[in-house]
């Protein structure tokens, strides 16, 4: 058992979405591994999923990270 145990505490307004129980979550109950946040509010925080979703899309169609120069490589 460790000597010293570190507790994540939360503030009270900071809403975060648990991943492993999705749920909205006042403070972080659960390791930063397994929640997004904190957000605003619970319903900011209840569209974690969706939010999440909409900046993957945003970067997997970034210019940015599928330059003409890299696509030429993978083709030859």
């Amino acid at each position: 058992m460790p000597l010293f145990k570190k507790r994540t505490t939360g503030k009270p307004g900071e809403w975060y979405y648990c991943l492993e129980h999705q749920k909205v979550e006042e403070g972080p109950d659960c390791p930063g591994k397994d929640r997004f946040g904190p957000y605003a509010s619970p319903q900011e925080a209840q569209r974690a999923m969706e939010l999440a979703a909409e900046r993957n899309l945003q970067w997997e169609n970034d210019p940015r990270w599928h330059d003409a120069s890299r696509a030429d490589t993978d083709e030859e």
